[in-house]
């Protein structure tokens, strides 16, 4: 490869951006990076009708999170702009024009009752296909069949009319996709497309081709479901005289629900409780109601964890190696190792590769997590105590945010205690043992080790002949009213000897065993 190699990112913006769309832009964006060559963003708005106000900028948004960082778009300018196809319209024109001047595209005046009666016609007739195609273009109003001077008459009149791609009646289209291998068509699968819609906008075929070629687009990485769109490409590429600099094509399986059966959708999503998209928004669903599109972002995983998972579901890179920056993903990328079946959604996975992140960061880092819901929350902390709180918790985590809820016995009273606990752990023998820890703790100095309040609590077990195990949960309860977390003792050295005497006075005094059954 050579530093010529250029590819884009092309996403309608028309809502929320599946993560499957992101994998596409992330998986273009490794590949122009391995080969120092150059990503572009390239808005595709030609169908208005769909726009919806927000998506583009959610789109950017999206990127920016996962570290994808276009080389040129409608932020970053660039040589061959504009980069949105709405800003294109009058380029798409000429081309449109070179097609029906060479015999290759035809006008079709064809009304949608027209359409629905060829339709019903064919399906009556029991035909294989119920498609305008070479066969049925013959039985309709177009400017195959009308004559060249009833064309013009109907053109100057304003009739409304769209433009049709002729597809060649007999012959096989070849294509080597770089996931696939060789992929061969036969144009009598094919309809003729309408490549300018009745408003004037072009289709997306049209427009992809013609801004693939003229933004000198080396390598077309997309979705599997482009896939059948990808003959036709390659028709009109030959048809507009560009088939010699065509791109090589790579189409890209499907990520799918985690029993493997069908396309990840959003109603997955939502029914198993986990994100299927990068960030969150607010957009119209399929019924036009106004849905939430939850994100991984909000969910509380790491933009570098997001990536790394993300980067697995669809690629390998022929080792045992799971862990990846960035960096190193585009070192070891490769279209080559990208799987041609679709890839399961494993949100385990997912946790755990932000667990695997989280680890790897330093209680500094951590602890910024924590200052921001401290101070969403308006609560007072040492800030010297916060890595040492970070540090203990960093093992039990697979989110940031739980540093907050796993950890708020660090900030706050426990005011409720867990209920099954007291029930098994909450008994006068415990109670005797914490009267005689909370004592030796009120007399001590406020600023105690771990192993320091280990001593003291040994001792007093020791004198009264009484097993570590008989009151270590109900210490627990007493101090962060829960059964389970981090080293006690560690704990205890955090808060300070004051705060959990005080602590284990309240439970002593608060915490009664329920009686009835």
């Amino acid at each position: 490869m050579s530093n010529e190699v250029r590819v884009r990112f092309a996403p309608s913006p028309t809502g929320a951006l599946h993560i499957g769309g992101l994998r596409t832009a992330m998986y273009n964006y490794l590949f122009a990076r391995k080969h120092n060559g150059t990503m572009i963003l390239r808005i595709e708005d030609t169908d208005q009708s769909r726009y919806v106000d927000g998506a583009e900028e959610y789109i950017k948004e999206s990127l920016k999170w996962a570290g994808i960082l276009p080389d040129e778009g409608p932020n970053a300018g660039g040589p061959y702009g504009p980069y949105r196809q709405s800003e294109r319209k009058d380029i798409y024109g000429q081309y449109a024009q070179q097609l029906l001047n060479s015999g290759k595209a035809y006008y079709a005046f064809d009304t949608t009752e027209e359409l629905d009666a060829l339709r019903q016609r064919l399906k009556e007739a029991k035909a294989n296909s119920l498609q305008y195609n070479a066969i049925t273009r013959m039985q309709m109003k177009n400017s195959l069949t009308l004559s060249a001077q009833e064309v013009e008459k109907r053109l100057a009149a304003g009739e409304p009319y769209v433009i049709r791609f002729k597809i060649p009646l007999k012959e096989d289209i070849r294509i080597n996709d770089m996931v696939r291998d060789w992929v061969v068509v036969h144009s009598s699968t094919l309809d003729d497309k309408i490549l300018v819609k009745s408003d004037g906008m072009p289709t997306y075929h049209l427009a992809n081709v013609v801004d693939d070629h003229l933004m000198k687009i080396t390598h077309v990485i997309r979705g599997e479901e482009w896939l059948p769109s990808a003959p036709l490409h390659v028709l009109l590429y030959r048809a507009l005289g560009w088939e010699g600099t065509m791109p090589q094509f790579a189409h890209l399986p499907l990520l799918l629900k985690p029993d493997g059966n069908g396309k990840l959708s959003k109603r997955d999503g939502d029914k198993l409780g986990f994100p299927v998209f990068p960030i969150n928004g607010d957009f119209p669903g399929k019924t036009g109601k106004p849905e939430h599109f939850s994100g991984f972002r909000e969910a509380g995983y790491l933009p570098e964890a997001f990536v790394n998972f993300l980067a697995l579901l669809g690629w390998n890179p022929g080792t045992e190696q799971e862990l990846f920056s960035l960096e190193e993903l585009v070192r070891h990328f490769s279209l080559e190792r990208i799987n041609k079946a679709g890839a399961k959604f494993d949100i385990e996975k997912a946790r755990w590769f932000n667990q695997q992140y989280i680890k790897q960061k330093s209680p500094s880092e951590l602890s910024t997590y924590l200052i921001k819901e401290l101070k969403n929350q308006d609560i007072d902390y040492k800030e010297h105590l916060l890595e040492r709180i970070c540090d203990l918790m960093q093992e039990r985590i697979d989110f940031p945010f739980q540093l907050w809820t796993e950890g708020q016995f660090f900030f706050l009273k426990p005011t409720t205690f867990d209920q099954q606990l007291i029930a098994k752990k909450w008994t006068d023998e415990a109670i005797t043992i914490l009267t005689a820890y909370q004592a030796s703790l009120a007399e001590s100095s406020d600023s105690i080790s771990a192993e320091e309040a280990r001593d003291i609590l040994s001792n007093i077990l020791d004198t009264k002949g009484v097993k570590m195990g008989k009151v270590m949960q109900a210490l627990r309860l007493a101090i962060t009213g829960r059964g389970g977390g981090p080293d006690l003792m560690e704990i205890i050295s955090i808060l300070g000897s004051d705060e959990v005497a005080d602590r284990i006075q309240y439970a002593i005094d608060n915490v009664k065993v329920s009686t009835s059954n």
